[in-house]
């Protein structure tokens, strides 16, 4: 008997061939395996189009018409006409320099705080628990409800004042914080990284769950402080972790609106105004809403242009890394 009948693969330990009855049954299931998965993810892909795509495509079909809400209405094809305005618009381009502040202020604010925070959470101190609730509460709480406390902060008669004027005695002319720009972007910017901490706090705390205890150990042998552990051990082991924060926080910077439409109004004078505001108002008080769409696409542009880089650039220190 030679080597390539049956009972001779079965004693070398071979597995004989299936039987030919058994190959389309294992066709059927192959291919009911390989599209389980698709399966599962159908129903969040046609949420994701019915609620992002759909209305994306229409945002860019109505920022290339002069749009009226108004049913009936003629819709005149104007082209890029909204996007060129939209580039010269000075209004508009104050509105991406205050956004790029804000940015510059509260994602760095945001993580150097939170990366504190997570590094004293995650240290074995009595109540360690219930300092995590207490500063996670920001996050789960609503932006109309912070934004209205902090204006009550900073209102002319607010808190604030009356603690330098008369709580301390610091100033008899206390200053108007949200009545000039430069103070009152501060108080924006104050709002968000207070607001923002507790998650990227918890974001990062998750990180420093991960990394073992021994590459600590080892580092404590070599002689190396906290500090030292924490720039060689620490930050190394939460690169994706800050990435992905990082990210986040700058997509969450450039879509702020609630806390200037309550505390600041825009203002004075629209020097407060960030890019949403603006959009909102051109929309809602100006029914302008082709020029409004226009001025979405343009913010989802840029945004998109941001994630890709950040992301790219992350990817490629991590491979450096390596």
């Amino acid at each position: 008997m030679t080597a390539t009948t049956p009972v001779a693969r079965r004693v070398s330990g071979g597995r004989p061939p299936a039987p030919a009855v058994d190959r389309p049954r294992r066709r059927r299931r192959f291919r009911r395996e390989r599209w389980t998965p698709y399966l599962f993810l159908a129903p969040a892909f046609v949420i994701f189009v019915v609620v992002m795509l759909i209305p994306m495509g229409r945002a860019v079909e109505v920022s290339l018409q002069d749009w009226s809400p108004v049913p009936g209405a003629d819709n005149t094809f104007v082209g890029l006409d909204h996007y060129q305005r939209a580039l010269a618009d000075p209004d508009f381009r104050l509105g991406l320099v205050n956004a790029g502040i804000y940015m510059l202020v509260t994602v760095p604010g945001q993580i150097l705080i939170g990366l504190v925070l997570a590094l004293l959470l995650h240290t074995r101190v009595p109540g360690r628990t219930l300092f995590r609730i207490l500063f996670y509460l920001p996050v789960v709480t609503s932006w109309v409800v912070v934004s209205l406390l902090f204006r009550y902060l900073f209102a002319n008669e607010g808190v604030l004042n009356w603690l330098l004027a008369d709580g301390l005695g610091v100033t008899s002319d206390p200053p108007a914080w949200l009545d000039a720009r430069w103070t009152a972007l501060a108080a924006l910017c104050l709002l968000g990284v207070w607001k923002g901490i507790g998650w990227t706090a918890v974001i990062l705390l998750a990180g420093l769950q991960t990394v073992p205890e021994e590459l600590y150990e080892a580092a404590a042998v070599d002689g190396a402080g906290y500090l030292r552990r924490v720039w060689h051990v620490t930050l190394p082991a939460l690169r994706r972790h800050l990435a992905f924060v990082s990210v986040l926080l700058v997509i969450g910077s450039f879509n702020v609106f609630i806390s200037v439409l309550l505390m600041t109004g825009g203002g004075p004078g629209g020097q407060t105004e960030m890019p949403l505001t603006y959009l909102y108002r051109q929309a809602f008080d100006n029914l302008e809403f082709g020029y409004a769409s226009a001025i979405a696409v343009i913010m989802t542009v840029l945004v998109l242009i941001l994630s890709v880089a950040q992301t790219a650039i992350f990817r490629r220190t991590d491979k450096e890394a390596r």
